[in-house]
């Protein structure tokens, strides 16, 4: 009896001495892999949860009609910021400063057109737009402010439109991250000797489902 355990022992050391041990190389990339993959996802879980109620609300707009607010003023600027002749002495800066601090407009200038017999000066924002009218020839303006609702906010958002340049880096970090965290969940599956071959092949039958999908539903 003792012999056979001393000879079993001596086949498990012979064992433990012939494997080869994991290159240091693939030990550090699964452990960045790895911590990567966890920190990255819960960074990111904000921005997919957003991005994935926001999918919806865009996909159903229609549940979300007549939310907007529409509200009209009228005023009156400086006659000499108008009536000019040259129309390059209009006094643009002005007159933009003016409407957002006498009618707290937001949003950014979209368009500043100006003709014979009036200026139009329309602002942008996410769910939101402005637009005034200005007689040159006496300074009074007419304008009205839509504000779509927190629903529409959020689809802007998630479209990028009307946002500003910080925003669309924000959406391209956002872009950014959701990618590192798909990468590194690919470079975690291959060190994963027992479930390499399963994962690779969901892969390729998510992009499969995804083509099918595509061609099926898409007109």
């Amino acid at each position: 009896m003792a012999n056979d355990l001393i000879r079993s022992r001596g086949r498990l050391q012979h064992k433990k001495a012939v494997l080869t041990p994991k290159s240091p190389w693939k030990k550090n990339t699964a452990s960045v892999a790895r911590w990567l993959h966890i920190y990255l996802s819960m960074i990111s879980f904000v921005i997919i949860l957003f991005f994935a109620i926001t999918g919806l609300t865009l996909n159903h707009a229609d549940w979300f009609d007549g939310k907007e607010q529409i509200r009209k003023f009228t005023g009156k600027v400086q006659l000499n910021w108008v009536n000019v002749k040259d129309t390059s002495k209009i006094a643009k800066l002005e007159i933009v400063e003016a409407l957002r601090n006498n009618q707290h407009i937001k949003g950014a200038v979209s368009d500043f057109i100006i003709d014979d017999s009036q200026c139009s000066v329309s602002f942008k924002g996410p769910g939101y737009s402005a637009d005034a009218f200005i007689n040159r020839d006496n300074g009074t303006y007419q304008l009205t402010e839509t504000r779509m609702g927190i629903v529409a906010v959020m689809n802007d958002l998630h479209k990028g439109r009307d946002t500003g340049r910080k925003w669309a880096f924000l959406i391209d970090a956002s872009a950014i991250f959701l990618s590192l965290v798909s990468l590194t969940g690919i470079a975690m599956i291959c060190f994963m000797k027992k479930k390499r071959l399963n994962g690779f092949i969901l892969v390729g039958v998510g992009i499969a489902v995804c083509f099918v999908v595509y061609y099926l539903l898409v007109p």
